[in-house]
């Protein structure tokens, strides 16, 4: 996976569009479809501007998620992982797979969190 695919796929995460991004950067449209794309690698006052929209930028450019700050976690959060972890491989699978799909499902629909 590129920089600009992980580009794309926190955008969407975040339930941005290319325009707020590119402004929220410093950049124009064209310029952030060019990241997306691949044909153009962001800079350093882009990336930390992004950062402050939420972009995970050590994931955009490494790979890497960066680690929750374990005082991060809601109760409930931390709730929902323990009944995860009790749970067998393929069930795992399963439960990443529906949550997955019901975040998409929501993102399309422009819902938030309530």
């Amino acid at each position: 996976m590129t920089i600009g695919v992980r580009l794309k796929e926190e955008r969407s995460r975040l339930g941005l569009n290319q325009t707020d991004l590119a402004a929220a950067g410093g950049v124009g449209k064209t310029t952030q479809i060019n990241y997306e794309k691949g044909s153009g690698a962001p800079g350093a006052f882009y990336l930390a501007a992004v950062e402050r929209l939420g972009i995970d930028v050590l994931y955009v450019l490494t790979g890497e998620r960066r680690p929750a700050a374990a005082d991060s976690i809601t109760g409930s959060e931390m709730e929902l992982l323990e009944h995860y972890r009790n749970l067998s491989d393929g069930q795992q699978e399963h439960t990443k797979a529906m949550v997955a799909a019901l975040s998409e499902s929501m993102t399309r629909r422009g819902a938030g969190r309530e």
